[in-house]
C-alpha cells in the first residue's frame, strides 16, 4: 500500500478532497494511506514561528527550515520519496505520476509565504512544478499530484479507464467523447460512434486525438 504523509501549515484545507468521491473510497479500501502533519507542530520557535525575514532584504516572509528538517526526519525511511512543491521544479508529467504509484511511501512538501530556505532542498529527493504559475501554497499541488497517482493504483477504478488517458503512452491528447442523448441541441454524435464498427471506432478517435493534439498540443507531436 502506498502511504502518503503531507506536511503542510494547513491541513483542513485537504479535507473536502480526501473525504469525497473516488479518493475516499480508495482510502477506506486501504489501497493508499494519507497523513496530514503541520509541520508547525515541529519548530522550537518560542512563540511558534515558522518562517521570518530573508536575508538581503525583500518582500514576504520564508519558511524556516528547521521545523522541516525535523518532521521529515522524524517521518522519513529507507523507502521514503521525499518531494518539494514548488513553482521552480520540473514540470509535472504522466509518466512522472505512474512512477510515484510504485512507490512505498512519498513525502509531499507544501511550502508557503514567500517561498523556503534554500537549505530545504537538500533533503528533498526531487522538486515538482504543476504548471508555470504561482499559487498561495503548495497545498493545491498536493491533491493534483495525489489523485493523479492515487487513481493509477490497481483497484482504485478501473484499469480500462486509465490505460487511453491523454499523455499516457502515445502522447497525443485523449479523442472526444459523448453520451447519451444523440442529438443535443442540435449537436449531433457523429454516426461512426453508433455504426457498431469497432475498427471505424477506432481508426476515428486515432484521427481525432492527433487532430486535438496538433491544434492544442503540437509540441507533444515532436516527442
Amino acid at each position: 500500500m502506498l502511504k502518503i504523509d503531507i506536511l503542510t501549515l494547513f491541513p483542513n484545507m485537504f479535507d473536502g478532497v480526501f473525504q469525497e468521491s473516488i479518493l475516499k473510497r480508495a482510502i477506506a479500501d486501504g489501497k493508499i494511506e494519507i497523513n496530514l502533519i503541520n509541520f508547525r507542530d515541529f519548530t522550537n520557535d518560542p512563540h511558534n514561528k515558522v518562517d521570518d525575514t530573508p536575508y538581503g532584504g525583500g518582500a514576504g516572509m520564508v519558511l524556516m527550515a528547521q521545523p522541516i528538517f525535523d518532521c521529515v526526519k522524524s517521518i522519513r525511511k529507507e523507502n521514503s520519496k521525499v518531494i518539494l512543491l514548488t513553482p521552480d521544479g520540473i514540470p509535472y508529467k504522466q509518466k512522472m505520476a505512474y512512477d510515484l504509484c510504485s512507490e512505498e511511501h512519498l513525502i509531499l512538501i507544501c511550502g508557503h509565504y514567500e517561498g523556503f530556505d534554500e537549505r530545504i532542498r537538500s533533503i528533498c529527493d526531487m522538486e515538482i512544478s504543476i504548471g508555470d504559475y504561482v499559487l498561495t501554497g503548495g497545498e493545491v499541488p498536493a491533491m493534483v499530484l495525489v489523485d493523479s497517482v492515487a487513481r493509477l493504483i490497481p483497484g482504485v477504478i478501473n484499469e480500462r479507464s486509465h490505460l487511453g488517458d491523454s499523455f499516457s503512452e502515445s502522447y497525443l491528447l485523449d479523442y472526444p467523447t459523448y453520451t447519451k442523448p444523440r442529438v443535443f441541441e442540435g449537436m449531433e454524435v457523429p454516426e461512426v460512434l453508433v455504426s457498431g464498427d469497432h475498427k471505424r471506432i477506432a481508426e476515428y478517435r486515432l484521427e481525432e486525438s492527433i487532430k486535438k493534439t496538433k491544434l492544442r498540443r503540437p509540441d507533444l507531436l515532436e516527442k
